[in-house]
């Protein structure tokens, strides 16, 4: 049996909002099917393509975008690089004109309403998150693909593993939390160094580097722009944007021009404890703010939960001296070894495991990080993530109106005030004496998903989604 192989980039993925599971997986598995229709020579032949949605992705899918996902995916767009001020008339010219550019250079007659279906009464027995693509020739053969959307924009085609991706030799393979304790107490290293001399199997180390920096650019870039955008968030809940008022708020008269003087004045402003805690909880509502509105994220592991990480990587650069491209780099790949090994022992994907599976995996991944940063040993590391984890153990996914919004955005800031919180308390605490592993949250967690019942995974059924009195047709 092959272990799955995850790297820093799988885990961290670019994309756009609001959902990784419902709108970036989705639009990857378009992407996938039109490309499988190119390897088999079938593109100029298709006359007509059809897209089922199944599950979780019918339930709460118009909420998340995954109908707008899997109509960009088709015609060839990619989330890292698709303008996202563009989404919207791109898609309001499919509905309108009634076609649909396969690929980017095939033109198909499209209906929006007949040929997009929301399967809101079944369930494909793999995932709850599948969707299947049916492209019909003009040969009279029909060609039916299925993937299933996992979590955190992974997505596996019906047939194939989900472990396809070639294997490497890793120098320290990794499935569980005792296996990383084991390398990191043989060798000496770091979490973070085991993770980049893994990643050096894959390709070189500046290589590396370099794509976690851009990863972080677009993560502080998206801190940024959600602190000074202000309005409603789409979709009819008619939630207001808070990010961008607390900022100004807690700025005062300060002057800046860019993220640097920004982070200045940030700092200017002292670092008592109500302050702190503002501005964390001000980094995670703007970056969800940002998912909410279609706007570019990183997945970390989740976009539902993209605001956790970045926060906490943002406090520790602004009330923690961080500011270092090493120490951003230590961060990012620190935390990626947990989501990972929470990705192979249980799962980060609300659909299977409620809201545990994403705001308590990311407070996780960033608690053990923030714990390295700061001179943590890798004992310590480990105990950061079991109590990050072990408080969110039990969390539902109960999106009012299937949408990314209630109480998705504010569970973000609740998620990196916990994973900073367990950060000092492992500091302050000898792990030789903790009476729980991480490997052993990570089980609980998985049994804790599979007793949960469905009506409180991302399905709009259970929960705040029909306790709380709106009008929107999802509900």
């Amino acid at each position: 049996m092959q272990r799955e192989q995850i790297s820093v980039f799988d885990i961290f993925k670019i994309g756009i909002g609001p959902s990784s599971s419902h709108t970036l997986g989705p639009w990857r598995a378009a992407q996938q099917f039109t490309a499988s229709l190119v390897q088999q020579g079938v593109l100029e032949a298709v006359e007509q393509v059809k897209i089922l949605l199944y599950g979780s992705l019918a339930k709460t899918g118009k909420g998340h975008g995954t109908d707008i996902a899997v109509l960009l995916g088709l015609i060839g767009a990619d989330p890292v690089t698709f303008d996202v001020n563009a989404i919207d008339s791109t898609v309001e010219c499919i509905k309108k004109d009634h076609t649909l550019e396969l690929a980017g250079s095939k033109t198909l007659p499209f209906s929006y309403d007949e040929d997009l279906v929301f399967l809101f009464f079944e369930s494909l027995p793999f995932h709850p998150n599948a969707v299947t693509f049916q492209a019909f020739l003009n040969t009279g053969k029909a060609i039916s693909e299925t993937y299933y959307s996992v979590g955190g924009g992974f997505v596996v085609k019906e047939g194939e593993s989900g472990t396809e991706k070639e294997q490497v030799d890793l120098p320290f393979p990794v499935e569980k939390a005792s296996e990383l304790l084991h390398w990191c107490l043989s060798t000496g290293l770091k979490v973070s160094e085991i993770v980049m001399e893994n990643e050096s199997a894959w390709r070189p180390e500046e290589q590396t580097r370099k794509g976690v920096m851009q990863h972080f650019n677009v993560m502080k870039n998206c801190i940024y722009r959600g602190c000074h955008t202000s309005g409603f968030l789409p979709g009819g809940l008619n939630v207001g944007r808070r990010a961008a008022a607390l900022n100004k708020r807690l700025t005062g008269n300060s002057v800046y021009s860019d993220y640097n003087s920004w982070v200045a004045a940030i700092k200017a402003g002292g670092n008592g404890f109500n302050y702190t805690l503002d501005w964390v909880s001000c980094f995670a509502l703007a970056v969800n703010e940002e998912n909410a509105s279609f706007g570019r994220v990183v997945t970390a592991p989740t976009n539902g939960a993209a605001g956790v990480i970045p926060a906490v990587l943002q406090y520790y650069i602004t009330f923690c001296d961080g500011f270092t491209e090493d120490k951003i780099i230590q961060f990012i790949t620190c935390a990626s070894e947990i989501g990972s090994i929470f990705k192979k022992g249980a799962t980060i994907s609300a659909a299977m495991g409620g809201c545990q599976a994403e705001i308590g995996v990311s407070s996780a991944m960033a608690a053990a990080a923030l714990t390295e940063c700061l001179g943590g040993s890798q004992r310590q590391v480990l105990m950061a993530a079991e109590i990050a984890m072990e408080h969110h153990l039990g969390l539902t996914c109960d999106p009012i109106g299937g949408l990314v919004q209630i109480p998705c955005i504010e569970r973000n800031t609740m998620g990196a005030i916990k994973a900073i919180t367990a950060s000092q308390l492992a500091l302050q605490s000898n792990p030789d004496k903790a009476k729980v592993s991480l490997d052993a949250v990570v089980n609980t967690m998985w049994e804790t998903a599979l007793d949960m019942n469905s009506k409180y995974k991302e399905t709009s059924d259970g929960g705040l989604a029909t306790n709380i009195p709106i009008s929107l047709p999802e509900c």
